[in-house]
């Protein structure tokens, strides 16, 4: 048996743009990316703080060190620029397997959603 479990998220990042006329995704800055283990078109879920809104969709890279969270499509509806939201990715794995993995989290800083070291 295989369940889903956590295994990257990127806490509280400011919402840069909301782009209506694209077709669909989240824009996601490389540095972020990398640094949760979330890799191109990979499915993540996205809450909004600001609104209670949830959605899933897929990533694209966005411009390494920009900062860049832009909610794509339909996607754009649930969220304005200056929203704080959550990126959170899940694996299947065996419930033995879960017992002991550690999920990358990523905690930015929301006002440039840069890395805080």
């Amino acid at each position: 048996m295989l369940i889903e479990v956590m295994k990257s998220k990127i806490h509280r990042v400011t919402v840069t743009e909301a782009n209506l006329n694209y077709i669909g995704s989240i824009t996601i800055d490389e540095e972020l990316m990398d640094a949760a283990g979330i890799v191109a078109n990979e499915r993540v879920y996205i809450v909004n703080n600001n609104n209670g809104e949830r959605l899933d969709t897929y990533v694209i890279p966005g411009k390494r060190n920009s900062g860049v969270i832009c909610l794509n499509g339909a996607a754009a509806r649930k969220v304005q620029p200056g929203d704080i939201v959550i990126i959170m990715a899940y694996a299947q794995m065996t419930p033995e397997e879960a017992r002991s993995f550690k999920p990358s989290v990523v905690f930015p800083d929301t006002a440039t959603n840069r890395i805080v070291k």
